[in-house]
C-alpha cells in the first residue's frame, strides 16, 4: 500500500512539474521572438527613454520600471512587520492574544486580491470625503495594498521556519548567557533564513503578478515612467491584461506575450539577487554567532 502511495505521489509531482514546464515553454515560445528593443521602447530612442527625456508610447519600458518600483515598495513595507509578526507568533506563549493574532493573519492570507483592491479604492473614497479631498489612486496606495496582501506570507513563513528549529538552540544560547534578543538574532534567524527566504520569494512573486489590486489602486495604460509615489503608473501585469483582452492586431497580442516573458525574467532576476544577498548575510551572521559563542565560553 505504501508503495502505491509513493508511486502516486511521484506521479502527481511529475504531472505538476510537466504542466509548469509546458506553461513556461509556451510563454518562451511565444515571447522570445518579440524580445527586441522595439518591444521595450517602441520608436523612442532607448537612452532617451531610460533617462525619462522622451515618453514611450508603444513599449513596455515604463511598465517594467513601474513593476519593479511597486514590488520593491510593497516588499519594503511588508518585510519588517511580517518578519516581526512571525517572530512574535513563534516565541509568544499560548495566550488569547497570540491565538487572535494568528487567526487574523490566517484570515488576511485568505482574502482575495480583488477585495484588497476594493479596500484600497474604498480607502481613497473615505479620504476624499474626510481628510484629503485631493486623494487619488497612486503608486503608494498600490504598494500599501500589495504589502497587506503579502504580509501574511512573510509572517507565516517566518513562524514556520522558527518553530521547526530544535529547542536546543534556545537552551544553548540561554546557557551561554545570551539574552533573548541575542538568541533570536544571532542563532535562530540565521538557521531559519532559508524558510524566511522562501516566504520573501513567495511574497515577491505574489506582488509582481497581481493584477486586481493594482488595477483598482493606480495602474493605468500609457502613464509613462513613475513620476512619484502619489502618481499613477504602468505595470507589467496590467499591460499583459490590457493587451491580451483588448488587442486590435497580432502585434499587440505579441506584445502581451513579450511582456509576460519579461515579467518572468524580471522576477527570476529578483529571486536570484535576493538569494545571493541572503546567503552572503547568513555567512556574516553565522561567523559573528560563532565568535560570540566562543567569547561566552571563554
Amino acid at each position: 500500500m505504501s508503495r502505491w502511495i509513493g508511486h502516486w505521489g511521484n506521479l502527481c509531482s511529475l504531472l505538476l512539474i510537466s504542466i509548469m514546464l509546458i506553461l513556461i515553454g509556451f510563454i518562451i515560445f511565444k515571447g522570445l521572438p518579440t524580445l527586441e528593443l522595439k518591444l521595450f521602447f517602441g520608436d523612442t530612442e532607448p537612452l532617451a527613454a531610460m533617462m525619462g527625456q522622451k515618453p514611450v508610447w508603444e513599449g513596455i519600458w515604463p511598465a517594467c520600471v513601474g513593476t519593479l518600483t511597486v514590488v520593491l515598495c510593497a516588499v519594503s513595507l511588508a518585510a519588517l512587520p511580517g518578519i516581526a509578526s512571525g517572530i512574535w507568533l513563534a516565541s509568544a506563549p499560548e495566550k488569547w492574544a497570540q491565538k487572535v493574532f494568528s487567526l487574523a493573519v490566517d484570515i488576511l492570507a485568505g482574502i482575495p486580491s480583488i477585495l484588497m483592491g476594493l479596500f484600497g479604492f474604498s480607502l481613497i473614497l473615505v479620504l476624499r470625503a474626510s481628510l484629503f479631498p485631493q486623494a487619488n489612486v497612486s503608486l503608494l496606495l498600490a504598494a500599501f495594498c500589495l504589502a497587506l496582501l503579502i504580509l501574511p506570507y512573510i509572517a507565516c513563513a517566518t513562524q514556520n521556519a522558527l518553530s521547526s528549529l530544535p529547542k536546543q538552540l534556545t537552551v544553548t544560547g540561554a546557557a551561554l548567557g545570551m539574552t533573548q534578543w541575542q538568541v533570536t538574532y544571532r542563532l535562530l534567524l540565521p538557521q531559519a533564513s532559508p524558510g524566511i527566504m522562501s516566504g520573501l520569494m513567495l511574497a515577491i512573486g505574489r506582488a509582481a503578478e497581481d493584477t486586481a489590486v493594482i488595477m483598482l489602486t493606480g495602474a493605468v495604460a500609457n502613464a509613462g515612467l513613475p513620476g512619484g509615489f502619489l502618481q499613477r503608473f504602468e505595470a507589467l501585469p496590467f499591460t499583459i491584461f490590457y493587451f491580451s483582452a483588448q488587442y486590435q492586431s497580432q502585434q499587440e497580442l505579441n506584445m502581451a506575450f513579450g511582456a509576460a516573458l519579461v515579467l518572468l525574467i524580471l522576477t527570476s532576476i529578483i529571486f536570484t539577487l535576493l538569494a545571493a544577498l541572503v546567503r552572503r548575510r547568513n555567512r556574516n551572521i553565522l561567523g559573528s554567532a560563532k565568535s560570540l559563542i566562543k567569547e561566552k565560553m571563554c
